[in-house]
């Protein structure tokens, strides 16, 4: 083989490597609402790249390589349909079904529009059919693009148990039926909060990871803002939308402070803000003021405003911390939670002192919600430890520790441990 070959290998390889990076989700979106089988679509999206490979060495990169690959996948799909009968009236069934369910269901005025068909594969990844395991396994799998030991390890389960489970959910899809479409403007308010959550729910893992030697899985909370991105571009109305993806710029613009140079937590009070990402700040801030304009404001915009403002303060010290309650307030009224009045009432102890926060932390040790969450009587131990109420302080950090399971976050919980214990 000649060196100009090995060349042109190389070429057409990184070429093939940077077209099913950045648009796989895309072609298997396509491949997927066509043939309504996700299994179907990636068996002849593989098998369009290995073509690639060998095609593109010696005819030269197509002008168009999405397209390539989705008329070579489309005709290897249709080559193995007509193989194998049984698939293919199988296929034909829910196809059917599909195209019925589509035409049954009206459509938002400027949904027919929508230039990626990646929002179909969103909302069939993230059906209510699925357990919420299954939705987050799938939309890591088909549109963030990991593979399988990636979602594995994203989970922190063996690789087996992941591919068991992307089997199962892929199998519930088939036997569920479940359409590969966008839903109708009549479904759009009760489906979509289901896809936002999957996306906040890996983004809060990248933030602060439940268990292992790292405070930050920077793989994950990338994932997340790169499939909010590609969801806000597809619903660019959709103000929910908007403030996720606000909420996740203005929480992950904090990213570099949040660790010092040996991996260890550093609390909000302690960061150096010079290493806050302005660039994210200023998209986030530009994000929030549609996401916050109209009647009807969400969770995710209200959270977004509230991470504006934590942005905005030039120190802890003059964080405005009387708008930031007057906030929790709202959310709390919109989306009642335990978890929201628990950060309400860490606000509450920044506006008006340890004394009136700890009165609301108090009520909530036996809700049910947050029994085993260590960020409970970690807070309690804070605000005991400000009102030097040093042995009750000291119980609730061992609480705390027994409870955590982020190593970063156990060393700063042992260190606050130690310094009461120690005087």
């Amino acid at each position: 083989m000649g060196a100009g070959s090995v060349v042109n290998q190389q070429r057409a390889a990184r070429s093939v490597e940077a077209v099913f990076r950045e648009d796989r989700s895309r072609l298997l979106a396509l491949l997927a609402a066509r043939f309504a089988d996700l299994d179907l679509a990636e068996e002849v999206a593989s098998d369009a790249i290995e073509a690639a490979l060998e095609r593109w060495p010696v005819d030269g990169v197509p002008d168009k390589p999405l397209a390539w690959l989705l008329t070579t996948a489309r005709r290897k799909a249709v080559d193995r349909i007509r193989r194998d009968r049984t698939y293919a009236q199988r296929l034909a069934m829910l196809q059917v079904e599909s195209d019925r369910a589509v035409t049954a269901v009206p459509v938002e005025p400027g949904f027919d529009d929508i230039p990626d068909e990646r929002l179909q594969l969103f909302f069939t990844c993230c059906h209510p059919a699925l357990s919420p395991e299954a939705r987050a396994a799938l939309t890591l799998r088909f549109l963030a693009g990991l593979t399988t030991p990636e979602v594995a390890r994203a989970f922190l389960v063996p690789t087996a148990t992941m591919a068991q489970r992307i089997v199962r959910a892929k199998r519930k899809i088939r036997s569920a039926r479940i359409p590969f479409r966008v839903p109708g403007a009549d479904e759009l308010p009760a489906r979509l909060p289901s896809v936002l959550r999957v996306i906040y729910l890996v983004f809060t893992e990248g933030y602060a990871a439940s268990s292992g030697n790292d405070l930050l899985r920077p793989d994950l909370a990338d994932e997340a803002i790169r499939l909010a991105r590609i969801l806000h571009r597809l619903l660019p109305r959709e103000r929910e939308v908007t403030g996720l993806l606000a909420l996740l710029l203005l929480t992950d613009a904090r990213r570099a402070a949040r660790i010092d140079a040996a991996g260890g937590q550093v609390l909000l009070e302690d960061q150096d803000r010079a290493l806050w990402d302005a660039d994210l700040i200023a998209e986030g801030q530009r994000l929030v003021v549609p996401a916050l304009t109209g009647p009807g404001v969400g969770p995710y915009a209200v959270q977004a405003a509230i991470a504006a403002l934590h942005d905005e303060a030039a120190s802890f010290d003059t964080t405005d911390w009387p708008q930031i309650v007057a906030l929790y307030d709202v959310l709390l009224r919109i989306e009642p939670s335990p978890l929201v009045a628990l950060n309400r009432a860490v606000a509450i102890a920044m506006r008006n002192g340890p004394e009136a926060g700890l009165t609301l932390l108090d009520c909530l040790t036996e809700t049910e919600e947050l029994r085993g969450y260590h960020l409970l009587p970690a807070a309690r131990a804070d605000l005991l430890r400000r009102l030097g109420r040093t042995t009750e302080a000291a119980a609730a950090y061992r609480a705390a520790l027994d409870l955590v399971g982020n190593e970063p976050e156990r060393a700063t919980l042992a260190r606050r441990l130690a310094e009461l214990t120690d005087r």
